[in-house]
């Protein structure tokens, strides 16, 4: 079996549950700092990795004008694969902007940007954080150029993919069901 070379992967951090705390005297969720040299050097990662902290917010919070920076850094990143943690609730959003740009940008369209995040905080007990961003950095050095999210286990296309709040998990965007009128004129009685 031939080695073969490591490219460097960007991580952008920009926030979401995957980077908070919990605050003990205000019982509330909130941001220190960002856990990710913690997890890397904890999950022994040997892939060159650049961490770029962009911002550090709840993604209930995310602007078209945040989506831009992020479509600004993996522009300007030297790395052709990217990692970009974020939070959930509008992680779908951000990957759809982040897909409209790289459909009129050939310099962005050229790399592998994968989003991940977490449904719990990497300090609390059974958090998936650590998970998501392994198979995340696992991904991004195997999937084709394109935007990508990766979450619990499954790679999707930017544009085929949803938060299923209810299970509180990601899953495929289901095709629509036919309705009864739609079906072929010889199928009805």
């Amino acid at each position: 079996m031939s080695s073969t070379k490591l490219h460097p992967i960007r991580i952008i951090v920009t926030g979401g549950t995957f980077d908070k705390d919990y605050d003990e005297l205000s019982g509330t969720l909130t941001f220190r700092g960002t856990h990710l040299p913690e997890i890397l050097r904890a999950s022994r990662i040997t892939v060159p990795v650049q961490l770029e902290i962009l911002r550090l917010i709840d993604s209930l919070e995310m602007q078209d004008t945040h989506r831009q920076e992020i479509v600004a850094a993996c522009k300007r990143a030297p790395e052709s694969t990217i990692v970009v943690t974020h939070g959930t609730d509008t992680m779908t959003d951000t990957a759809c902007f982040l897909g409209s740009a790289a459909a009129q940008d050939p310099e962005l369209r050229a790399k592998a940007v994968v989003l991940t995040g977490a449904m719990l905080p990497y300090t609390v007990l059974h958090s998936d954080a650590a998970f998501n961003l392994g198979f995340a950095l696992a991904a991004a050095q195997l999937v084709d150029p394109g935007i990508h999210l990766c979450m619990n286990g499954r790679v999707f296309a930017w544009d085929n993919a949803r938060k299923n709040t209810s299970l509180g998990i990601f899953e495929e965007i289901a095709p629509e069901a036919p309705e009864a009128n739609d079906a072929p004129k010889d199928a009805q009685t």
